[in-house]
């Protein structure tokens, strides 16, 4: 199931919630204020771990776009 994180317009809290996609636009409770008056909000979300691009087996490689082995490439891939 999915997280999602919902505002408040009355107080500008968020709130995340783990919930079924069909419930995703419901309203949510607020749980600073308990307001009912809630939206889903856009959530940032990062997949991962550590820095600089890997190899399949897990460790440091290079770039595809680049071949820079620091992890400095814009592109990071």
């Amino acid at each position: 199931m999915p997280v999602y994180e919902y505002e408040c317009a009355r107080c500008g809290a968020r709130t995340e919630l783990l919930r079924p996609m069909r419930d995703m636009d419901q309203p949510a409770a607020c749980a600073q204020c308990g307001s009912k008056k809630t939206r889903r909000a856009h959530s940032v979300f990062t997949a991962g771990a550590g820095s600089g691009p890997k190899t399949p087996g897990g460790l440091p490689g290079r770039c595809a776009h680049c071949r820079d082995a620091g992890g400095g490439c814009p592109m990071g891939r």
